[in-house]
């Protein structure tokens, strides 16, 4: 079975664009509050996974509540399991949906765990996610000037924000656009109180996408970005190809804590960064042979 890649919430897992790609594990530990879901009903939730798959790359948003994040690490120590990954990396949700889904595809193929897991933070760098937004007001998760802050409080006003893999504003006028990504993608975009116009019609476009396709909402979103009133987007590689040789044209280590395979500076299971390589000293010097007679 291939590694599990399990999720925090229903509306983080896209369909699969195949009948070979498997589908995400939704925790219901993440899910479900404490008081009708107890502890012991998450343990056995993990150890089921587990058992079925081997190892478990859990991916939770940067945005969820403390109280998620305590309880998947609680898990994590009870079950004294060294097989779970819980990886947050910074994306916005419908970002994240992306990348669990280059994750539940590339889990089919030749790839172990370790290296599965730290390819997460590899492909993070090429999702360009970001949203149109009717107000920046309490945005904090993109750096927002003050002459930004001050425009979000006119009627109308609306931005064109990108959150990674550079963080990026503007003000939506005619001549409005983002950096995009120099290479093939297929844009997926969430409505939310706005209507989508601007999105697919103007910054696919520009973009140059293969394709345009629309999301649910993730619940997530509003809050990642501070207002309801917003369009997500997100823009990735979607070609399972082009994810496995941009995998394997890294260098692989192997972890020298638990042990397992990894690409990148750091472990997906242990959190243990890869240790500095050597430093070559210094030649000796040479040895001369003493001349004929010396003593």
């Amino acid at each position: 079975m291939p590694t599990a890649i399990a999720v925090t919430g229903p509306d983080l897992v896209l369909p699969s664009p195949d009948r070979h790609t498997p589908s995400a594990a939704v925790l219901q530990s993440a899910v479900q509050s404490p008081r009708t879901y107890s502890l012991d009903q998450s343990l056995t939730e993990m150890h089921t996974l587990i058992e079925h798959h081997g190892y478990v790359i859990v991916l939770c948003p940067a945005s969820a509540p403390p109280a998620v994040v305590h309880r998947l690490h609680a898990i994590r120590s009870v079950l004294e399991s060294d097989r779970i990954a819980i990886l947050r990396p910074d994306l916005p949700p419908l970002g994240m949906a992306v990348l669990a889904l280059q994750l539940r595809q590339l889990s089919i193929c030749d790839f172990s765990p370790g290296v599965l897991a730290s390819a997460a933070r590899l492909l993070s760098h090429y999702i360009y996610a970001g949203a149109l937004l009717g107000s920046v007001a309490k945005l904090d998760r993109v750096p927002v000037t003050l002459q930004s802050h001050a425009k979000s409080w006119v009627p109308g006003a609306q931005f064109a924000v990108l959150a990674t893999p550079r963080p990026e504003l503007v003000k939506l006028t005619g001549e409005a656009s983002l950096s995009g990504p120099g290479f093939g993608t297929k844009m997926l975009y969430a409505p939310g109180q706005l209507a989508p116009d601007w999105v697919t019609g103007t910054l696919a476009p520009a973009w140059r996408t293969q394709g345009v396709t629309e999301a649910r909402l993730p619940a997530e979103s509003a809050r990642w970005w501070a207002t309801p009133k917003l369009v997500e987007f997100a823009a990735a590689i979607p070609d399972i190809s082009v994810l496995y040789q941009l995998v394997t044209s890294v260098r692989r280590d192997d972890c020298h804590w638990c042990g397992l395979e990894l690409i990148g500076d750091r472990c997906g299971f242990c959190a243990a960064p890869l240790p500095p390589p050597p430093e070559r000293s210094s030649p000796s010097p040479a040895v001369r042979a003493l001349p004929r007679g010396a003593t």
